[in-house]
């Protein structure tokens, strides 16, 4: 994944070498064709852009002309294979601000409203420039396009392009009526709508086309992810298996898990080889992450990213670049269009990226140590494991507020299922340390929401335990591990550090890839405090949980503490001498 240094004190770096990260066939170039680019063998995108110069326009009244970039990104969209179907099922078009998203999205939107936006099974063809035949299109009979986002200013956006989008001759020859929210044809064949995060209205359709608007704004709390997920399934579902959604975004901020991160993510799975969908056309032209973010280096970066739009302003762009009231993550994600960290971010993506390794599987029986962070309803309560032979980090379950809950109506966590999670984990392996952080939330009776359960695991299982979680005077407890207190504020503290440089700097924490617990590390923010550095949420209200990365060091916490014990040491030996495998259960 792209992105930018931590640090912006940039190293001495030649501005004339520097090269874009460009993504995407619309990038590759071919030296044997005519035009110097890799270009789809078939498309429909050539009939596509006659009909759109005999019916559509620029503002300006001159009939509508892509730059060459969009024209190649138009030719791979509409790219199809041998027996007709489309090479591409979903598609993101990431770019800079200003690129000209909107305007692109709407001639697509246009053209599959009215125009010859599906393959011409009857075998019609068109010519491209340089002779070679491809596929005619044919309009759809009965088109419905959706224009999708999680605000109404969004869809706007691209809605009120159509009205002067279409020529007059079209007007009148598609019959269009052009309405504010709904545009018709056809009288009322046909239509392009608005729709907005109403995941349960949208469910059921049929759209022929949508577009997600600004992806990096559908997070989990504005029900942008049910959004996205109705969005598919009702693509799935078409009658010709030909419908399509395209995303339009902005490089997103990493850890909100917003639909257009994880569109990048499933990109890049893809192109590791480790997933068996294909079908996403992914286009973004990005700056290098060692771009620097100055004076001098801004205006040549603007100029190699902005590709063909021409249009923007990049001295102006530059001044915004410069307004130190504009974070330097903000200015890289909008203006070179990098997936960068906030400033205080714990750890950057590709960091934590790079260090997963879901083909390492927790054996059954295997020595591990566990760490528990407790909520009662607004944080999310989890429970993660570390190896102890490796230190290796796994989410064992996690537990939080369900996703398009209506906020007026309570939620408790279930403490009932957390303590059979809890019990199926002592079953599945040899949990040799566990330590619980009860929180602060209280039940009913105004005691301490964990603090039963806790004591319960110490009863069930604490016998079973190399170590016990508190050992300070006159307070024993195998499990207990109450981080209100000033040693335990310090303590982890100190842990946090630790797997800091375990991830940054010695490359020894490895993890499961698992996807709420990327989130959470991605999400931490950086807490100096007293005793070093601390994480901590963005702030107080944030929604973007971080109890994962707690769970997480504190189970590599609990594992040094094990490693480090005399009663650990003593077990590994009575192993070594009896050549069998110790344990307790």
């Amino acid at each position: 994944m792209t992105t930018a240094p931590h640090s912006e004190a940039d190293a001495q770096v030649d501005l004339d070498k520097l090269e874009p990260v460009r993504i995407g066939p619309t990038w590759e170039r071919n030296p044997d064709h005519p035009s110097g680019w890799h270009l789809p063998e078939l498309t429909l995108g050539w009939h596509v852009v006659m009909w759109q110069a005999d019916n559509l326009q620029h503002p300006t009244g001159k009939p509508w002309r892509y730059t060459p970039e969009q024209l190649r990104f138009v030719l791979w969209w509409y790219a199809v294979t041998p027996d007709l179907r489309w090479l591409y099922r979903d598609g993101v078009l990431q770019r800079l601000k200003g690129w000209g998203k909107d305007p692109v999205v709407a001639t697509l939107g246009g053209t599959e409203f009215v125009g010859p936006c599906r393959p011409d099974l009857s075998g019609r063809t068109v010519k491209d420039p340089w002779g070679n035949e491809h596929p005619a299109g044919v309009p759809h009979p009965e088109a419905w396009v959706q224009i999708a986002a999680v605000s109404k200013d969004q869809t706007r956006n691209t809605m009120t392009l159509f009205p002067a989008l279409y020529t007059k001759a079209a007007l009148e020859r598609y019959s269009i009526d052009l309405g504010k929210e709904i545009i018709y044809a056809h009288k009322g064949a046909k239509r392009i709508e608005s729709v907005t995060s109403s995941p349960r209205a949208l469910e059921g359709g049929r759209p022929t086309f949508t577009v997600r608007n600004e992806t990096h704004h559908w997070l989990s709390n504005n029900e942008g992810h049910e959004m996205d997920a109705v969005i598919d399934r009702n693509a799935v579902k078409s009658s010709d298996g030909m419908s399509r959604a395209l995303s339009i975004t902005n490089a997103y901020e990493p850890g909100e898990d917003s639909v257009a991160e994880q569109a990048r993510d499933a990109y890049e799975l893809i192109q590791a080889g480790k997933s068996l969908a294909t079908g996403l056309l992914y286009d973004s032209l990005e700056a290098p992450p060692e771009a620097p973010l100055s004076a001098e280096a801004a205006p040549k970066v603007v100029e190699l990213i902005r590709g063909d739009s021409t249009w923007l302003d990049v001295q102006r762009i530059v001044q915004a670049i410069l307004d130190p009231r504009n974070p330097p993550s903000r200015s890289r994600r909008f203006w070179y269009n990098q997936i960068v960290a906030a400033e205080d971010a714990w750890i950057a993506p590709y960091q934590w990226d790079a260090l997963a390794r879901p083909e390492r599987l927790v054996e059954d029986g295997e020595d591990i140590t566990m760490f528990f962070d407790g909520s009662k309803s607004d944080d999310a309560t989890v429970l993660v494991g570390s190896c102890v032979s490796d230190g290796h980090v796994f989410l064992i379950d996690h537990w939080q507020r369900p996703t398009g809950l209506d906020s007026k109506l309570p939620w408790v966590v279930p403490r009932d299922e957390v303590d059979a999670a809890v019990d199926r984990a002592f079953d599945a392996w040899g949990v040799r340390a566990f330590f619980a952080d009860p929180g602060s939330g209280e039940d009913d009776s105004g005691e301490r929401f964990w603090d039963g359960y806790i004591d319960g695991w110490a009863a069930r299982h604490g016998e079973s335990l190399a170590i016990k979680a508190t050992l300070t005077a006159g307070n024993h407890h195998p499990v207990m591990w109450d981080m209100r207190s000033t040693v335990r504020q310090q303590e982890f503290t100190e842990a946090t550090e630790r797997c800091y440089s375990d991830i940054t700097s010695t490359l020894t924490l490895t993890h499961d890839g698992n996807r709420i617990l990327r989130a959470h590390a991605v999400n931490a923010r950086r807490r100096p405090n007293r005793w070093g550095v601390a994480i901590g949420k963005e702030h107080r209200e944030s929604p973007r949980k971080i109890d994962a990365a707690v769970g997480a060091i504190g189970a590599r916490m609990a594992r040094r503490k094990l490693l480090a014990s005399a009663d650990w040491q003593k077990q590994k030996a009575k192993k070594v001498r009896t050549g069998r495998v110790y344990g307790f259960n």
